[in-house]
């Protein structure tokens, strides 16, 4: 059981103990990635996701800004999401390239505020057409996480991953630009499933 306190991004847990319900108070909230903390979310990428990234991944992103951050539980780092603009075909994208958190730190709702943090930066900024990523096909908790959000799968691409299986990737896409614009902000959602998906290629 998880309640939030959505004005203060804290929340309290429920963990049972001997036929007992407790109710733990834990904070989460976002920072920046520095080349004082990159190794820890190099650390992170190893753990959470079955693919590998190389030293470029990790220099670009350093320099996309609040299109990278880490997630902290209780100043614990448990997640991270990383993405990049692309400019392809006179659309303005977003991609995703990464979003996970360490798997028991899921349902708490660390993924969902990531990816509010995303949705945030595009419905502020107003000029982007579309945001997407790669899910891997078996990743079922991830697909439903993202269709959440308003995300479609818009293609499913064969081989994409390099040495994992099963190999394919579908693409995901949320349409910003050519719907009617949203009131007071991006949909907020509360509830997750777990989210883990090597969303790029392997590098």
């Amino acid at each position: 059981m998880t309640c939030f306190d959505t004005h203060r991004s804290c929340a309290f847990v429920g963990v049972c103990v001997s036929d007992t319900l407790y109710l733990c108070r834990f904070h989460v909230e976002l920072g920046e990635v520095t080349p004082h903390n990159i190794k820890q979310l190099k650390r992170l990428n190893q753990v959470i996701f079955p693919v590998s990234y190389n030293d470029k991944f990790y220099n670009d992103v350093l320099e996309v800004g609040e299109l990278a951050r880490l997630a902290y539980f209780n100043d614990i780092v448990v997640g991270a999401v990383c993405c990049r603009v692309d400019m392809a075909d006179g659309q303005k994208r977003l991609y995703i390239m990464t979003l996970g958190c360490l798997a028991r730190y899921r349902r708490l709702g660390i993924g969902t505020k990531m990816l509010n943090h995303v949705l945030n930066i595009c419905h502020k900024d107003g000029t982007f057409d579309n945001i997407f990523l790669h899910v891997q096909v078996s990743n079922e908790s991830a697909m439903r996480f993202y269709h959440k959000f308003g995300f479609e799968v818009i293609e499913t691409k064969a081989q994409y991953y390099k040495r994992i299986e099963p190999a394919d990737a579908h693409v995901l896409q949320k349409t910003l630009r050519g719907k009617p614009a949203l009131s007071g902000g991006p949909p907020i959602v509360q509830e997750e499933e777990e989210e883990g998906s090597p969303t790029d290629r392997e590098q």
